[in-house]
């Protein structure tokens, strides 16, 4: 198994917040030690590359002010120096620095910011280690101490997961907490596990410009997803009859994405004949749906015929367009979902061997198929 390289990246799903006249906006009045007079400081918010608030510093003091329409994370220069992230929201804000090497500042004033240090302080150090730990095992030949370190890896990973978790469940009045959610997707993966910790947060943070953000990036993420329900859809069988996915409902159903044109498709088939043999006794069977092009009915009945696909098929015969592909977002063939008897998708994606061990997991198998 290889280890997925960890990047601590914050930037992922920049926050696009438009500046609005909310209340009285903020001020950051800051202090710099040991830069010269006329050093220009710029704030920038997170993604996005114009000016949100410019000053140069004069008498070792300069200010900020603008408007936001929430809490949003900024990055604020001064001169060519490196950017410094804080969370501006609109309140007072203090920021002094001293100019050394590597320079140090203190953020006081806002809430948001201070949210945010308490969970990077701690999220961070534990994603470095991840990464290079990661870069170990990936660089390890198999054996004992690569399943050592696989075992600390995984461990490890739980415990990022946990400060996650703990984060969400203290601060799930703060935009702070959407952010988190956002920009450590990464580290799981799993959407229904993001959704559940989205679902904790308070109405406010929800109906934010960034929680709206991260309600959208969730529905788009659910389609398809493991672990959800599978969206149903309707389309026209070999001859022409509607079929639909929930009509399967209480049986195991393949849905295969395939087309009479797609080589891997047609190689592919001949493993999924075999799966079907073996297991459509067992409450399982195959609904395909095919990416053919129009005026092509003739191909698509022919490659059901030759690879003996004996199970449902549908189809509206409009290649990419297909209504149930863009439904699923297919963007490539071959491709399924494996549904289980509630309408629920288990799996995605089983290929060669892959399919085989899920159906045996399943539904047990005396020997392996062959």
């Amino acid at each position: 198994m290889r280890m997925k390289k960890m990047f601590l990246v914050f930037l992922l799903f920049p926050l696009l917040v438009n500046a609005q006249t909310t209340g009285k906006g903020f001020t950051i009045e800051g202090k710099l030690d040991g830069y010269p007079e006329g050093t220009p400081i710029r704030l920038f918010k997170n993604g996005e590359n114009t000016e949100t608030a410019s000053a140069k510093l004069l008498n070792a003091k300069f200010e900020l002010k603008g408007n936001l329409a929430e809490p949003v994370l900024c990055f604020l220069v001064i001169g060519e120096n490196k950017p410094i992230e804080i969370y501006v929201e609109n309140t007072k804000i203090y920021f002094k620095c001293k100019n050394v090497q590597p320079p140090t500042y203190e953020i006081t004033g806002s809430a948001s910011q201070k949210d945010f240090t308490d969970f990077t302080s701690v999220f961070l150090p534990l994603a470095q280690q991840l990464s290079a730990l990661a870069n170990s095992i990936n660089n390890m030949v198999p054996g004992s101490g690569r399943d050592s370190l696989t075992i600390t890896y995984t461990a490890m990973q739980q415990g990022l997961q946990k400060q996650i978790d703990k984060f969400v469940e203290a601060k799930r009045h703060s935009l702070v907490a959407a952010f988190v959610l956002n920009n450590t997707f990464q580290f799981n993966e799993d959407i229904v596990v993001l959704e559940n910790r989205f679902n904790l947060l308070d109405a406010v943070v929800k109906n934010s410009q960034t929680g709206k953000q991260l309600q959208g990036f969730i529905a788009e993420k659910k389609i398809g997803a493991v672990g959800t329900q599978a969206i149903d859809f309707t389309q026209a069988d070999t001859s022409g009859n509607p079929v639909s996915l929930s009509s399967f409902r209480g049986k195991y159903v393949l849905v295969d994405f395939w087309a009479s044109w797609c080589g891997p498709c047609r190689a592919e088939n001949p493993n999924v004949v075999r799966n079907f043999q073996q297991f459509s006794n067992k409450n399982f069977t195959v609904l395909g749906v095919s990416l053919d092009r129009p005026g092509q009915k003739s191909r698509w009945l022919e490659a059901i015929n030759t690879d003996t696909l004996t199970w449902t098929h549908v189809s509206d015969l409009q290649f990419w367009d297909n209504a149930v592909a863009k439904i699923y977002h297919i963007q490539a063939i071959p491709q399924n979902i494996l549904v289980d008897p509630k309408g629920k998708i288990v799996a995605k994606n089983l290929r060669g061997p892959a399919l085989d061990e899920k159906l045996c997991e399943i539904f047990g198998c005396d020997k392996k198929v062959n």
